[in-house]
């Protein structure tokens, strides 16, 4: 657990909610639009569907900053420095190029959310 008035926490959280744009809720749909098949079911037999990274941002989504253990703040450092490496490998032609979206969104930032 960690203070509530610790600086560096809430910097990291401040920063963390900044990048990571999109909505628990619409990224756990998009969690399960990626994992469903064709016929939209979602084998789950084998934990939560999605890759280990997005699972990570939901969990730090779902807790109160007083309740962020160092796993919690190690995985928001992770996701900050991936959506920043990310960002700045932008499309030079197409924002909407959608393995580059897709990455972003991966990691709870929707680039089209800034082109708004």
């Amino acid at each position: 657990m960690t203070g509530r008035q610790d600086p560096e926490v809430d910097r990291l959280w401040q920063e963390f909610h900044e990048l990571v744009n999109v909505p628990s809720a619409e990224l756990h749909a998009w969690l399960m639009t990626e994992a469903a098949d064709e016929n939209g079911a979602v084998d789950d037999s084998s934990g939560p569907p999605g890759p280990p990274e997005t699972r990570r941002v939901l969990a730090v989504l779902g807790k109160r900053k007083v309740d962020l253990t160092e796993d919690d703040l190690n995985a928001m450092r992770e996701t900050i420095e991936s959506i920043r490496l990310l960002l700045s490998a932008r499309p030079a032609v197409d924002v909407e190029d959608e393995q580059w979206r897709h990455d972003l969104l991966d990691l709870g930032h929707d680039p089209l959310v800034d082109a708004r």
